[in-house]
């Protein structure tokens, strides 16, 4: 057996380990349908997403390693990582799920359209030889694609008060013209970014609140931050929208 070298830097890492040219991680109930997931997206040719490589004799999901750094993108980058995601969310569109496909839903969206990542931030950005490639589907699940590109700026972004407004809109603008994001849907975005951190800040005080792990150590470190976040966002709506 090739030696494993735990793997960390991420918010939700405990049991992921790397072996050799894999990663390890426990499997959970939702385990078979991100795998056949992420062999849709290999299928389809879309780069930006390991391959499953089945189980191993531990029965945990083995995944393809991906080489690289976890790493936020610079402003500058923000186009090309929109871009990805918008490829991402073209990839599923012919997905089918598995008959009783389990998903891992953390976080209600506001509605349910498409497979969504729901989790596309930078500890989940891998800088690879490749390009940009995502790691960490576990929370992938039914959402819509505006629910995801609004975590995803934010968090690319780096959207959170001290950041003057002006620079934080402008890469949300950034992040949405690479995202291809039709003039229309702009407005409804700009009140989903207030709205999808303060469901994020709901999922550590309700993990807080029943014990639940890693939200309630999270909830210790971030929950301030989230709520601020959610705050600021809602503050300044009207500026997200701008062209």
């Amino acid at each position: 057996m090739t030696d494993e070298e735990p793997l960390t830097g991420g918010n939700v890492t405990a049991g992921v380990i790397r072996a050799g040219d894999t990663v390890r991680r426990p499997a959970g109930p939702w385990t078979d349908a991100v795998d056949a997931l992420l062999t849709h997206l290999h299928a389809v040719g879309f780069t930006a997403a390991p391959r499953p490589l089945g189980r191993d004799d531990r029965g945990r999901q083995v995944l393809e390693y991906i080489p690289g750094d976890l790493t936020a993108p610079t402003p500058a980058e923000l186009p090309s990582v929109g871009r990805m995601l918008a490829d991402l969310h073209e990839a599923v569109r012919d997905f089918a799920a598995p008959p009783g496909a389990v998903w891992n839903r953390l976080i209600p969206p506001d509605r349910e359209e498409l497979i969504c990542h729901n989790d596309v931030a930078p500890w989940n950005l891998v800088r690879s030889p490749r390009g940009w490639v995502l790691i960490d589907w576990d929370s992938a699940a039914p959402a819509s694609r505006l629910w995801d590109i609004a975590y995803a700026a934010q968090s690319m972004g780096g959207l959170q008060p001290g950041l003057p407004v002006a620079e934080a809109a402008a890469r949300v603008r950034a992040f949405t013209d690479g995202y291809g994001l039709a003039d229309a849907e702009r407005a409804e975005l700009a009140g989903l970014l207030g709205r999808r951190a303060r469901a994020m800040w709901r999922l550590l005080r309700d993990g807080a609140r029943d014990g639940r792990q890693p939200w309630a150590r999270l909830w210790v470190r971030d929950g301030p931050h989230w709520l601020a976040v959610a705050d600021y966002l809602d503050e300044h709506r009207e500026s997200w929208a701008v062209r």
